[in-house]
């Protein structure tokens, strides 16, 4: 999926610094809350480990008619009922050990104030937020700050036990260490991820793609995006498709049931009948019903509510082809989707004015849709952590002949800013001006950037003739490169003065806070995620890391950006931002020939070099100089509860929105709901 991250803009929050909520620091105990007043509610309960958990809001949910609340509750009911396949899918024991470490933390009747049983519960939160014993971004296994003897009484007492893998899975750190790997020796062999039965190679894997697509009719289909490549009893390779019927077939029966519900509430007839081709696809997973799907969904574009739901974000799968379960609910905020209007309106201007080569370039921009939505629900790969940003499909040719979607989640982002401080600001800026453009400007470049990467971005550039789609020809590095690209177009465009003609900014003052927040985050803030010694592994991070690099380095010539030290703390100064456009411009038009002709060797040599090493000695300043902020560089998100509200007769007369305050209150729900799989499929 073309998906933008908070940590695109790890400073987004510090824009609203002076309109900081201070009930989201205080001492006291949130509550489930019932249509809470702003002033009142506490948008960030708790904080663990490197994480910090975050409360969202829907408003408006009033104001829908009932049977769009209907829609509302109906999909993101189906998008919970999922919820289980995103746990297997990250890795085969998940769900094994998720369901042993519930039945502990309900059920243990021991001491629950000792060390070790703080340890555990810290232990389980990180697994809960993560879908998985692998941390969401950084793949790396937790460690569990406890002993497998401890954890085995645990087990006793309760009545639970786990396998002798599982619990080498848990303890082992060398075993399955990693759940996406980029190690170049075997990308599979290195991969915990659960798309590939144990033993498979890349080169297997290869080979059995490249014949599948030698014998499609339709060469275009998302090649093995809904399956697991398993070996069967005679040792050749097949894929086990996720279907009713087949893998995960119990959770996504109970997808199918709700989808059908909501086609019943459909607000119109293409959104009822795009909500019926994704239950076919469903049903019989037919890839090319999935087009069939993406095609109807992309132009279903009147009515107030939306969702993603199915196999989507392929960033989990080191070869790029599987997607991973995901659902977003999304009501139109038609207030703020009317001020950003422009940007889709204009694509094609964008795209004329590009600096990438003109075979390059589209001819005739189509159907490019923006809105701004309030998320009610999300549940797989977006929950708890979140984009704050979301553009689809992810097909080439789907984009460039029927169009796309792209969408901010405006609730989402404000949670965040409510949730945060200006702790970094004041410690990370370089001087007192550039605080304060960010204070006066850093919430509009945000969003105007969020805007740009997703309708612009995503949505710009065309292969050439006869070049392979970009997970065959750039492979482990197609993701990072799709993101640079969509960053870049931001960067470019955002000190455009078209950007003011359109009234979308009042000045390039915009853009310069957007430039100010991009080298730092890229140079030094997304390091707070790194562990000290490691490379970095991420796509976007290596994004990040990619394009400001590389401009730091080509801005050396004539002193675009400095690095100054000043009383042992390091700042990064732009000096001329008219010229980083110029050297943000030159990066965009590689990237787009490196994609447009599949330029594999190119398109390694630059995430490579400028996104993968980390300087250790910066590193190691911003760890010790974020230390003191205590702000987690990771923030998750507990879900509203939608209650549905019954007459005497039983049908459903309203829904109610709760606003729960504990996060493992919420995964105890919903493991409690929504548990539909088997601990191994």
């Amino acid at each position: 999926m073309k998906k933008i991250l908070l940590s695109l803009f790890a400073l987004l929050s510090l824009a609203s610094a002076c309109k900081q909520n201070d009930a989201s620091k205080s001492n006291q105990k949130a509550t489930t809350q019932v249509g809470p007043p702003v002033d009142t509610f506490i948008w960030s309960p708790e904080s663990f480990s490197d994480k910090k958990i975050i409360r969202y809001q829907i408003p408006g949910f009033d104001k829908l008619s009932l049977q769009q609340k209907k829609l509302v509750y109906y999909l993101t009911q189906a998008g919970y009922a999922g919820r289980d396949i995103i746990w297997d899918q990250n890795y085969r024991h998940n769900l094994a050990i998720r369901r042993t470490m519930e039945k502990v933390v309900k059920n243990f009747q021991g001491n629950r104030n000792s060390d070790d049983w703080k340890a555990f519960l810290l232990y389980a939160k990180n697994v809960w937020f993560s879908s998985g014993i692998h941390h969401h971004y950084s793949n790396d296994k937790f460690v569990p700050g406890f002993s497998k003897e401890y954890f085995i009484s645990l087990m006793g007492s309760v009545g639970a036990r786990l396998s002798d893998e599982a619990l080498r899975a848990m303890f082992n750190p060398e075993f399955d260490a990693k759940k996406v790997s980029q190690n170049p020796e075997d990308l599979l062999k290195h991969s915990a991820v659960n798309f590939y039965d144990q033993g498979i190679s890349e080169k297997e894997a290869d080979d059995f793609y490249s014949r599948k697509k030698a014998s499609l009719k339709d060469p275009r289909v998302s090649l093995g995006l809904n399956s697991k490549v398993i070996r069967n009893s005679r040792g050749q390779l097949e894929e086990r498709v996720w279907k009713v019927g087949g893998m995960y077939g119990k959770a996504i029966t109970e997808i199918v049931g709700w989808l059908e519900k909501a086609v019943e509430v459909a607000e119109n007839e293409k959104q009822g009948e795009a909500l019926k081709l994704l239950i076919e696809y469903y049903k019989t997973g037919d890839l090319v019903k999935w087009d069939e799907y993406n095609i109807a969904w992309v132009q279903a574009t009147e009515g107030d509510i939306d969702y993603i739901n199915s196999f989507i974000e392929v960033y989990q799968d080191p070869k790029g082809y599987k997607g991973s379960y995901e659902s977003i609910v999304q009501i139109t905020d038609f207030d703020a989707s009317k001020r950003m209007r422009m940007v889709a309106e204009n694509a094609q201007w964008f795209e004329t004015h590009s600096p990438i080569l003109e075979a390059h370039k589209k001819k005739d921009v189509t159907g490019i849709s923006y809105k701004v939505v309030t998320v009610a629900g999300e549940a797989g790969d977006a929950s708890p952590s979140t984009p704050i940003g979301v553009n689809l499909p992810n097909a080439e040719w789907i984009r460039a002949d029927h169009g796309s979607k792209s969408v901010s989640l405006g609730n989402i982002i404000e949670a965040y800013n409510k949730a945060d401080g200006s702790g970094l600001l004041n410690e990370f800026a370089h001087d007192y001006e550039e605080k304060e453009r960010t204070r006066k400007y850093g919430e509009v470049a945000a969003k105007l950037h969020t805007a740009l990467h997703e309708v612009i971005g995503h949505a710009s550039g065309q292969l050439e003739e006869g070049v392979a789609t970009p997970a065959e020809t750039l492979k482990n590095y197609a993701s990072p490169l799709e993101e640079a690209r969509a960053d870049l177009v931001a960067l470019y465009y955002i000190m455009d003065p078209k950007l003011i003609q359109l009234g979308l900014m009042e000045s390039q003052e915009v853009g310069k806070a957007s430039y100010d927040q991009y080298i730092k985050n890229g140079l030094m803030l997304q390091l707070r995620r790194i562990e000290p010694g490691k490379s970095i592994e991420q796509a976007h991070m290596r994004n990040r890391q990619s394009v400001a690099s590389w401009a730091w380095e080509r801005s050396q010539a004539e002193n675009v950006i400095s690095k100054v030290t000043r009383e042992g703390k390091t700042f990064f100064e732009i000096n001329d931002y008219e010229k980083l456009r110029v050297i943000f411009g030159e990066l965009l038009r590689e990237v787009q020939r490196i994609k447009s002709q599949g330029d594999y060797e190119a398109g390694k040599n630059l995430i490579e070099t400028y996104g993968v090493k980390v300087d250790q000695q910066i590193h190691a300043e911003v760890l010790r100089r974020s230390r003191p902020l205590n702000i987690p560089p990771y923030g998750g998100f507990i879900n509203p509860r939608l209650v549905p509200v019954t007459g005497t007769d039983g049908e459903i007369t309203d829904i109610r929105v709760e606003y729960p305050d504990n996060f493992m209150e919420q995964m105890l729900e919903y493991a409690e709901k929504y548990s539909f799989l088997p601990d191994y499929n």
